[in-house]
């Protein structure tokens, strides 16, 4: 199974906390909804919290069932289940490239009153698909993240390859997770901006669509995992460069993370051919490697199973205070403070269950 998206294995709790926004305006009781997909609701009261990726897929297909809207009760009107389905099948079997998949993608949700507005533009360059939000009812702007993730991953998916972002521009203040944004998309995200907008390489719209009947069933069965998925198709030197350095990770803290020249060469090419490559797909060696270092050090904090020293020590850093400002730029929060919180969170829990018992 791939790790999921922008939320890595896990969801941050106000991304968990928004999706509910809609389902509570409407009157729907979301307790059971998070029972069923085995969230605590303690667990959403800290604001550096997070949730198991898996289990906010269950959560998002619980609310789609009771609302039985894909958009999750955020807009002035429902967009009933099936219609992302039915517009695949639109664009997957009569699209011969991305631009022309992005355009049909565009006409057929004109055709119902709460469908996604985008409209393509290509300059020099640039292609820039800007996002029609005006009939969202988003205070948290979960939908209009949402809408850019589905968007993005969905088009990667088509092209099997992911669509490197040179920008994305948001058109609302920063968010208090702003931080975040980073995580989510990869690139340099500008808030205020006059429009909500992503941009690429134009190069890419001429791409051919490369899936087909049975890879799009097998996409719609495991929906939503994919479109929250950081997708890995395999052949991209990003990807083997990824799983390289995991493993190594998982050989355990006596290896040392591999550098540049060791990578390059367990993939047979020279450290400069490896360098324009990873150029080629818009990242880099070192972008590579702190992204897998800021999944595992936030999925190892959040199940608490090791020291914050062994930690640092385990990703490479030459001391546990680089790893502090590293950790800190990537979340927003020191390490200590992040893995107090969950430590918290269960005591609390474990009090609360020790009460119920009590009472009962």
């Amino acid at each position: 199974m791939t790790e999921p998206m922008g939320f890595t294995r896990w969801a941050a709790a106000h991304h968990v906390r928004a999706a509910l926004v809609g389902a509570r305006r409407r009157g729907v009781d979301v307790a059971p909804l998070l029972e069923r997909a085995g969230i605590e609701e303690h667990a959403l009261a800290d604001e550096h919290g997070r949730v198991p990726a898996a289990q906010f897929v269950a959560l998002t297909k619980a609310l789609w069932s009771a609302l039985d809207d894909e958009l999750l009760g955020l807009c002035s009107a429902p967009l009933r289940l099936g219609t992302f389905a039915m517009m695949t099948h639109a664009v997957v079997h009569c699209s011969p490239d991305l631009r022309t998949a992005v355009r049909r993608a565009d006409r057929f949700y004109r055709l119902f009153p709460a469908g996604p507005r985008f409209s393509l533009t290509e300059r020099d360059s640039v292609a820039r698909v800007e996002f029609d939000l005006s009939d969202y009812d988003d205070p948290d702007r979960f939908a209009a993240e949402s809408l850019l993730i589905v968007w993005h991953r969905s088009a990667s998916w088509l092209i099997r390859r992911r669509i490197g972002l040179d920008e994305v521009e948001l058109g609302y203040p920063a968010p208090p997770h702003a931080l975040e944004y980073g995580l989510l998309y990869g690139t340099t995200c500008r808030f205020g901006a006059a429009a909500t907008a992503v941009s690429f390489d134009r190069a890419l719209l001429d791409q051919p669509v490369v899936q087909d009947e049975a890879a799009l069933r097998a996409f719609l069965r495991r929906a939503p995992w994919d479109i929250l998925a950081r997708m890995d198709y395999g052949q991209e030197v990003s990807a083997q460069v990824r799983r390289l350095l995991n493993q190594a990770l998982g050989a355990g803290a006596e290896a040392p993370l591999p550098g540049p020249e060791q990578v390059a060469a367990r993939l047979a090419v020279s450290p400069q051919t490896l360098r324009r490559r990873l150029s080629a797909e818009r990242t880099s060696f070192q972008q590579v490697r702190d992204q897998l270092r800021r999944d595992v050090a936030v999925s190892a904090l959040a199940r608490g199973d090791t020291s914050i020293e062994e930690l640092s020590a385990r990703l490479g850093f030459s001391e546990p205070s680089a790893f502090h400002r590293a950790f800190r730029r990537w979340t927003g929060a020191t390490p200590r403070s992040y893995q107090g919180s969950y430590q918290e969170a269960n005591r609390d829990a474990t009090a609360s269950g020790r009460q119920a018992s009590r009472s009962a």
